[in-house]
């Protein structure tokens, strides 16, 4: 738990201003540069800054409540079109410290801060957050390309964590111990960890922040936060949004950077004395590296890592509900979920029927396009290198006997668009069962008994979600507490919500967020022992 000190050895470097002639004008983003020629028939969507709300969009990294440049940008790029949205803030490690001591200085006072207060702040956070959600969705489309439908979605999962942590901020409760001692009472205080070090995905990029900061903020934590480097401009705007709400200077800081110094900023925050917590969402990898940072000064450590959810339909299931659940549980944000499902395990009895009813329902439901247009089911993958594991695990699967059902391919519409696909005939050797794809890809296996698909579903050394379908209920207690998961969808393909625990088991992370367990995190006990009485 941190201590506050006086900073006299820690000086903050100051932030070195833009040079002269380069990046867009403060505060704005600059002008979209023309879609790159795609090979053959490929359709291309004019992307670029038509729409977008210019209030809430900002490039500089935001530190002690001001909109700070640093000395380089980069660019921001529509994955649907690969035109640049604009350029941002290119922070460093000296950014990234500056940000710290920032936050250092103002959780002396925030600590303080009564939970009434905190919670007043974070539902006014929240309430601006539902006046601009339209605008906030646009801005999501745009840097990370899901349809605008989801986006929404997302933008009101993202406020409700606000909401939910303004009021789970006046529900910190300690405890009173009678020991054996006549004359003594034990007493539990629950206190702020201090400076929290938030680093988020590109994927959900306002809804990993608002689950985290929401939390930490509740607790009497101040935070800094590095955005993914495909989609920072959420997060400016969340911070836009915060200095509107009053949320003090410092409070909540936000370090933008390029992936080429995403390590160096990383460290840095990882290993500043000045930080005690450390939130990280992300590939298991990372994960590892950060915790490695982490473990030379002993600091509190969550995370939410990779996942390989299987999704199983025993032949008690409804099929048709089995296919809709799978639907959406597959093809959210194009597959680009840590709990999508992964593997398809499908009971031999039920088998060709799943399969065909789930191909016409791919056929039929889903749409490619890109996400400001009205029907989209299906947005872009964020870059190209998503693109080529999907189609380096779809060649491996086929290389080895399975089957295209439907897809297969990269889609017409763009460079970064692919096609939703589904192999049958896949077994246990292939690729794409062994790792997590991260796109529109479904890979359906054959088994014969619940004892078999327990075990191939547990065969993997990460757990963060597992769906299974059956109508049978000792089936569903033996197999809801059997799988190594920390969630479990029963008869269900979406499970997040504000209320309830988020997180993994195994190599999929450590900790929880969300619910109200989520505020514990950021959270220490102190005890304390009253004599004398």
């Amino acid at each position: 738990m941190a201590t506050c000190l006086r900073l006299r050895t820690y000086g903050a470097p100051r932030l070195l201003p833009a040079p002269p002639g380069r990046g867009p004008r403060p505060g704005r983003l600059g002008p979209c540069a023309p879609p790159a020629p795609g090979p053959g028939p490929r359709r291309h969507y004019a992307g670029g800054l038509a729409g977008l709300p210019q209030a809430l969009l900002r490039t500089e990294g935001f530190v002690a409540g001001r909109w700070l440049p640093a000395a380089a940008t980069f660019p921001v790029h529509d994955p649907a079109s690969g035109a640049a949205l604009g350029k941002v803030a290119d922070c460093g490690a000296p950014e990234a410290r500056a940000a710290v001591r920032a936050a250092y200085e103002a959780f002396c006072s925030w600590r303080r801060v009564s939970a009434k207060e905190r919670s007043s702040l974070l539902r006014r956070w929240y309430d601006l957050m539902m006046q601009n959600k339209d605008d906030l969705a646009k801005i999501i489309t745009a840097e990370n390309g899901k349809p605008l439908k989801e986006a929404q979605g997302e933008v009101l999962y993202s406020a409700m964590f606000l909401e939910w942590f303004s009021e789970e901020a006046r529900r910190i409760y300690g405890d009173i111990i009678y020991t054996a001692a006549k004359d003594k009472r034990g007493l539990v205080l629950k206190q702020p960890v201090g400076v929290a070090a938030v680093i988020t995905p590109w994927n959900f990029p306002s809804a990993m922040i608002t689950r985290k900061v929401g939390a930490a903020l509740a607790a009497g934590c101040t935070v800094v936060v590095k955005p993914a480097e495909d989609t920072p401009l959420s997060a400016l705007a969340l911070a836009e949004l915060a200095k509107q709400a009053g949320i003090p200077p410092g409070v909540y800081n936000v370090v933008p950077c390029s992936q080429k110094k995403a390590k160096e900023v990383g460290e840095a925050l990882c290993t500043d004395p000045l930080v005690s917590k450390i939130s990280f969402t992300g590939s298991t990898a990372t994960g590892k590296i950060l915790l490695r940072y982490a473990a030379d000064s002993v600091k509190r450590v969550s995370m939410e890592l990779g996942g390989h959810a299987p999704f199983i339909v025993f032949d008690s299931a409804n099929v048709d509900r089995a296919v809709a659940g799978a639907m959406a549980s597959k093809f959210r944000n194009s597959g680009q979920t840590c709990v999508c499902s992964n593997r398809f395990l499908v009971q031999k009895g039920i088998h060709d029927s799943f399969v065909r009813k789930f191909v016409e329902a791919i056929k039929r439901d889903l749409r490619v396009g890109n996400g400001f247009e009205e029907g989209t089911t299906q947005g872009p993958l964020i870059n190209e290198k998503a693109i080529e594991k999907v189609e380096k695990h779809i060649s491996d699967a086929v290389s080895k006997g399975a089957t295209i059902e439907t897809g297969g391919k990269r889609h017409q519409f763009g460079e970064n668009f692919f096609e939703p696909t589904l192999l049958s005939n896949v077994t246990r050797d292939m690729l794409c069962t062994h790792e997590e794809t991260f796109g529109p890809l479904v890979p359906v296996l054959k088994f014969d008994t619940e004892e078999e698909a327990v075990a191939i579903a547990n065969a993997a050394d990460v757990g963060l979600a597992g769906y299974f379908y059956s109508q049978d209920p000792a089936q569903i207690w033996r197999v809801a507490e059997q799988l190594e998961v920390g969630m479990v969808g029963v008869n269900e393909g979406l499970i997040s919500t504000v209320e309830c625990p988020f997180g993994g088991v195994k190599q999929s992370g450590l900790g929880r967020e969300g619910s109200k367990y989520g505020i514990d995190e950021y959270l220490e006990l102190k005890y304390v022992c009253v004599g004398g009485l």
